[in-house]
């Protein structure tokens, strides 16, 4: 079995391999890079990838539930639609990675939390000219949904910004806040679409408590 790049390039082969899990889990022992390795839908549930190299991977629809990715580089990869649930994350490098409707509740102790976030996130967002879904950070005053989760955060929020980008900062701030949030909110929609979806959280968050 064979995993590939994007463009067919293949990255490393196991053979006699049944599964995706065994030929990952041999190229991480012999210490193979699986930058931009194709392997959406892959199910590595509670496989050990502790400083796996997966940047630029494509892991979108993978099930990751119980994975240790301790030290991993997942910086660039996208992870939409993953499920990370319980995944043990710790020093893992996420910075620019795409989580957009990852499952990561679980596996998230240390991440700040926001209490009552989407009334927060909302009541900031919803003023004149607080939102702009355009730019991370406009002004001090002026964010997109992803900004005003990590600026909210405080200076913990701001230090995992620097550390892993604005958007998975946000994704996991958002998760470690609302662990029943089913998935991460949509980052790179309409100011009108945010705020949309901003309210109906608020709301349901205001209503539950």
């Amino acid at each position: 079995m064979e995993l590939k790049t994007y463009y067919g390039t293949v990255i490393f082969a196991l053979e006699g391999a049944k599964t995706v899990l065994e030929v990952v889990k041999s190229a991480i022992e012999a210490k193979k890079s699986l930058r931009g390795a194709v392997l959406s839908g892959a199910v590595l549930r509670d496989a050990d990838l502790s400083g796996a190299v997966l940047n630029d991977a494509v892991l979108s629809g993978a099930d990751l539930s119980g994975a240790v990715l301790r030290d991993a580089d997942l910086s660039g990869a996208v992870l939409r639609g993953a499920v990370l649930r319980g995944a043990v994350l710790s020093g893992a490098v996420l910075r620019d990675a795409v989580l957009r409707d990852a499952d990561l509740s679980g596996g998230l102790d240390g991440v700040p939390v926001i209490a009552k976030i989407h009334q927060v996130i909302y009541e900031a967002a919803s003023q004149p000219d607080g939102l702009n879904m355009g730019a991370w950070h406009t002004c001090d005053t002026t964010h997109c949904r992803a900004g005003w989760v990590v600026s909210k955060a405080g200076a913990a929020g701001k230090a995992l910004e620097w550390a892993m980008g604005t958007p998975a900062a946000a994704a996991i701030i958002y998760m470690a806040s609302d662990p029943k949030l089913e998935r991460v909110p949509n980052f790179y929609s309409s100011n009108e679409e945010a705020l949309e979806d901003m309210k109906r959280l608020a709301e349901q968050e205001a209503s539950n408590a």
